[in-house]
């Protein structure tokens, strides 16, 4: 399996507009980046997707810094944190609890997209870490046997890549993701190519080796699944069977969005996070218990 990855000046100078500091991890096995949004709020660690550095969640969690404090993890092998020689699911929860203890975060809430939902629901399970509460927003539910391979084929990631790496546009990106802002689009085109070949398809093999129910059983409350109304991720069937699996935990859905529910249906996703922040996370007790 090849190897390929672009991080230049431009993508560390680009981080220095946001309202955000990086920090550091750096002890082994591998060097991890972060934006910290700071602030006295209960933190809330993010765990992007598959091809998402930590700075393509900024339209999202710049608008939740009233209710929490968002750190957003470069996941390895993408933005700023280093490769590394293997792509587990539990080695990204390995680095997901090196965060949390490198950062002292307290009881974290974690948000999981995607691949990233799935590192929070593995996280969850293991409860190594104290966590106020869990979010998975749809993650993928393909895995071995019956379960089927990942709706997109892993050839659409490797053409995804490969314009990424030759220099690709917000046109060619919304051909993949027509819902898009024009922003995210453009600011996808700079960042793919910050992905590395390798961690992207080794996981993407792995969401067919690894099973989420796995862990989603497992997965303590307070649990929440959002899910996009037009996921081929996440089905209506496929969430009935997260339901069953794991009863405890709440469902919402985000109409008229796909799998990339943050940003097919930016305020839609929003409205509900806020909503589950307020309420079933109940941030402003935990805020004025911090002051």
């Amino acid at each position: 399996m090849s190897s390929r990855r672009d991080v230049g000046e431009r993508h560390h100078a680009e981080l220095q507009s946001l309202g955000a500091q990086s920090r550091w991890i750096a002890e082994a096995p591998v060097r991890l980046h972060a934006l910290d949004y700071g602030g006295e709020r209960p933190p809330l660690l993010v765990l992007p997707g598959i091809t998402s550095p930590a700075i393509t969640w900024d339209f999202v969690v710049a608008g939740l810094r009233d209710l929490v404090r968002p750190i957003v993890l470069d996941i390895r092998g993408r933005g700023l944190s280093d490769t590394a020689a293997t792509y587990t699911t539990d080695d990204y929860a390995d680095d997901a609890e090196r965060v949390i203890a490198a950062l002292g975060l307290e009881r974290p809430l974690v948000l999981g997209h995607s691949m990233g939902a799935r590192i929070a629901a593995c996280l969850a399970a293991r409860r190594s870490v104290e966590l106020a509460g869990t979010i998975l927003v749809d993650p993928p539910l393909s895995g071995p046997g019956p379960r089927g391979p990942y709706p997109t084929p892993r050839a659409s990631f490797v053409q995804q890549l490969d314009a990424g790496y030759a220099g690709t546009n917000a046109d060619e990106i919304q051909r993949f993701y027509p819902l898009w802002p024009r922003a995210e689009l453009a600011l996808r085109a700079r960042w793919l190519s910050t992905c590395d070949e390798r961690a992207i398809l080794a996981t993407y093999d792995r969401f067919t080796i690894e099973d989420l129910f796995n862990w989603w059983r497992d997965v303590p409350s307070p649990a929440v699944l959002i899910r996009g109304g037009e996921s081929p991720v996440v089905t209506a069937a496929g969430a009935e069977e997260l339901a069953a699996a794991n009863p405890a935990a709440l469902q919402r859905v985000v109409p008229a969005a796909g799998h990339m529910v943050a940003w097919d249906n930016h305020a839609g996703f929003m409205a509900e996070v806020r909503a589950l922040l307020e309420s079933e996370f109940d941030v402003a007790a935990a805020s004025a218990a911090r002051l």
